[in-house]
């Protein structure tokens, strides 16, 4: 059985998740950590509870999503996995940051341990995590999925009542909204949703209320 800690770590607003089995195996997914009091509370929590982070996990590479992952690097050594298509994305991050909110992140930039492919399953502990490539509101954007625990981790292609913009570079509506109708609906009403902004939610929610679906 996993469990999953949130955190809002930057002003963004942006969501981190860890989760972690009864192994203490533990996967960072968008960390956005932003500022030494974001990292020392995710790291208290690791240390207090005796977690192993084994995997930086990436939805996409936008800055807020990526600010903490120099913290995750100096700390646990970890560096981030992530679809190719978020290449351009993640070089353009820094400046993205800089230009929009005046928020500055340290170059070089983490090398990215490897890229992601559809379907492939990410093992940490005695769990793992299904990669589901969603592109649209990036070109690389993935969704992570528990499909026994019945959970999923969204990234910024859905949320609780809308879904990810799509008029920043690489962005494309029909493509998000054709990735979300082909490879998202179809999973069953009672899978959480962990979006990476704001409350979870459903599947069944979402299929019912989420105007764009």
């Amino acid at each position: 059985m996993i469990q999953i800690k949130r955190f809002v770590t930057n002003p963004i607003g942006e969501n981190c998740y860890l989760v972690w089995d009864d192994t203490l195996a533990c996967a960072v997914i968008d960390c956005g950590a932003w500022g030494e009091d974001k990292e020392t509370k995710i790291a208290r929590f690791i240390e207090e509870n005796h977690l192993v982070p084994t995997l930086s996990l990436q939805t996409h590479m936008h800055f807020d999503h990526i600010l903490g992952l120099h913290f995750l690097h100096r700390t646990y050594g970890l560096r981030p996995l992530c679809h190719a298509g978020e290449r351009p994305i993640y070089d353009a991050a820094a400046g993205m940051a800089r230009d929009w909110f005046g928020l500055l992140i340290p170059e070089p930039l983490v090398p990215v341990e490897r890229f992601l492919a559809h379907e492939e399953e990410l093992r940490f502990g005695s769990t793992y995590l299904r990669v589901i490539h969603t592109p649209g509101h990036t070109p690389g954007s993935v969704m992570f999925y528990q499909p026994d625990e019945k959970v999923l981790f969204s990234g910024d292609t859905l949320f609780q009542g809308s879904v990810g913009r799509t008029d920043t570079p690489g962005g494309d509506m029909e493509q998000e909204i054709t990735a979300l109708r082909e490879r998202v609906l179809t999973l069953s009403d009672d899978v959480v949703v962990y979006p990476g902004h704001g409350p979870s939610t459903t599947i069944g929610d979402e299929r019912l209320h989420n105007p764009y679906l």
